[in-house]
Order: structure tokens, then sequence, then C-alpha cells
């Protein structure tokens, strides 16, 4: 089973600049868009309703390899690379045509909301790192999952 998902989608004009080309905050929109596609996938939710965790980004960068344009279509693939007893660290790439547009990482942590809405680090819930192991890369992994368009 291979540890990483992929999924494909289309340059909206919303996204981008009066060029036609992609503004740089929405790559990570892109990136966040299909972390939460793994998480259905595995028949989770990042955010479910009365959820008393949650899933704040405590770290995010992101490599410009070479833009996008409105129309252009193009393929996400995001993987965890790391589960440590609190965080979860992603990677991700998107491409076009073969070519690497743009490479990123993430981490987000565990927190448990307190009632003054405050946040304290937490434990990842057993089931949840259960459900997310198959999606975890390791040195052996060649394949990929895909989903349909958006």
């Amino acid at each position: 089973m291979s540890a990483e998902f992929r999924s494909r989608r289309r340059v909206a004009f919303s996204e981008t600049d009066a060029a036609g080309i992609v503004h740089f905050a929405n790559f990570f929109r892109y990136f966040e868009d299909a972390e939460h596609a793994l998480w259905r996938e595995a028949g989770l939710s990042i955010h479910p309703g009365q959820s008393g965790i949650g899933w704040p980004r405590v770290a995010a960068s992101c490599e410009y390899h070479r833009p996008l344009r409105f129309e252009q279509e193009f393929e996400l693939s995001v993987a965890i690379v790391e589960i440590t007893r609190r965080a979860i660290r992603y990677e991700g790439t998107i491409t076009l045509g073969g070519e690497r547009v743009a490479s990123a990482s993430w981490k987000i942590a565990c927190v448990n909301k307190q009632p003054d809405g405050s946040m304290r680090s937490a434990d990842i819930p057993a089931e949840i790192r259960e459900r997310l192991d198959p999606y975890v890369r390791r040195p052996s992994d060649t394949g990929h999952r895909t989903s349909s368009p958006q």
C-alpha cells in the first residue's frame, strides 16, 4: 500500500492575479485541500463538529519552481513523512506535465481545546494514528493513491 495521496485540479480565475498567474498564497490552500482529502480518504475529518481537539499549523514552507496559470490542470501529491506523539509533518508537491511547480512542507500539532478558548498540546488519539498510518511515507513506498479531478 502506498503512502502518497494524489489529486488533480484546475486553476480557477479567482486564484490568479491580473496576469492570470496563481498568487503564491493559493499554493498553501491547494496543499491544505489535499491534506483534508487525505484525511477523508482515511475515514476522518480534520475538523469534526463537536471534537475537543484541534490541529493548528505550527510550521509551513513552500518553494516555487515555476508559475501556474489560469485554466491549467495540475497534480498534487501529499504524504505524511512523520507522526510523533503530538504532531504530524507532511510533504507535498505540485506538478504540471511532469514538471515540478512547487514543493512544500508543513506541520500540524494536536491540541485540546480549553473552555477559555486556549489550546493545550495533546497526544494524537490512537484511532487517528491508526487510520493515518497507511499514509505515512516509508523508504520502500513507490506507488500512489489518486482521487478524481475537482
